[in-house]
């Protein structure tokens, strides 16, 4: 048996940067953490007079004989990839649920392709974690999003990340002083909409329309250095708030389905009661809100957005690991 923990993960500036149809006109970057919500892939083996093949544990239970049965997209290409032929059961658990802005499908294929190279005995890199999971969706899977996620949930903590237009990305982990990264954690609430989206379909709509909206999305680009600044010592934490109000509200002009109604109803309630600023995470269109609090103004936003289910977490110190490994015990 073998599982794989990786955390999912908060993006605070530059999406949209990342995907193919910017980065190959100009360089993106992005600035995110992990945190401490995970998302598991637990590997099994199985006896091989098996009935079926492969158990794929997910939102539904398949059973199948052949990879090409798979109907989990992922989970059937990442067999194809790793040329899976043993028996084998699969099943993927997370702490928060899918469609919700945190990156679940990025970090399911990270976490999956983590797992694979343990099942083979193999060590491999973040930085080749992440690629091969963003290939595998992007590519492969022929999926429109962008690479960030792969990032964020293979490395984990704090990082800025640059992609470039000959399809490289670099890792620049932001060297933050302690102290402002513990006030900045305890300063962001994240809140749930309760609308679960299809984040595909909201970046299919945004890949479009990168040809016109390319200068807003490098304006959006612009805060992400600032930000690394700050948290490295120059500059006040306390200005991160309007930075995320000014960004949120370039972000709602890339497309109509970022936002919603119901979204803004609870933004502006939030920016009421004393938040500094906030933004929508992932694409858009549901999930979290992530709003940037100073602490004598907190208990007023929880109690103005009650009762939206709130969390805070910490940053991810790790990424991707292999928390368990016992192969090859039925062989």
């Amino acid at each position: 048996m073998i599982i794989s923990r990786t955390p999912l993960r908060v993006s605070f500036f530059g999406g949209g940067t990342d995907l193919r149809s910017f980065f190959s006109q100009r360089p993106g970057s992005v600035i995110s953490t992990g945190i401490d919500r995970y998302l598991y892939v637990v590997l099994r083996e199985q006896v091989g007079f098996v009935e079926h093949k492969y158990r794929i544990n997910w939102s539904q239970v398949e059973f199948c004989s052949d990879i090409n049965e798979i109907q989990h997209p992922v989970v059937r290409e990442a067999f194809r990839m790793f040329k899976i032929d043993s028996p084998l059961e699969l099943t993927t658990f997370s702490d928060i649920p899918a469609g919700t802005g945190l990156g679940s499908s990025s970090t399911f294929a990270v976490g999956l392709v983590n797992a694979l190279y343990a099942l083979k005995h193999q060590r491999v890199t973040k930085h080749t974690l992440a690629t091969e999971a963003a290939h595998l969706e992007i590519d492969v899977l022929g999926r429109v999003m962008g690479k960030q996620d792969h990032f964020a949930a293979s490395y984990g903590k704090l990082s800025t990340y640059v992609f470039n237009q000959d399809e490289t990305v670099e890792v620049r982990q932001v060297f933050s002083e302690s102290s402002r990264l513990k006030m900045l954690e305890e300063r962001l609430l994240l809140f749930y909409t309760g609308q679960q989206r299809n984040a595909s379909e909201i970046l299919e709509s945004q890949d479009c329309a990168t040809p016109s909206t390319i200068d807003l999305l490098t304006r959006m680009q612009e805060f992400v250095q600032p930000m690394a600044d700050i948290l490295s010592g120059s500059g006040e934490v306390s200005d991160i708030g309007p930075m995320l109000a000014e960004s949120w509200m370039l972000k709602r002009s890339l497309a109509s389905d970022v936002s919603s109604v119901l979204i803004d109803e609870y933004y502006e309630r939030g920016i009421a009661a004393g938040a500094a600023g906030g933004k929508i995470l992932g694409a858009g269109g549901g999930g979290f809100l992530l709003f940037y609090v100073e602490s004598d103004h907190q208990s007023a936003v929880i109690d103005e957005l009650a009762p939206l289910p709130f969390l805070r977490s910490r940053f991810a110190t790790d990424g991707s690991r292999i928390t368990y490994y016992e192969p090859s015990r039925l062989s």
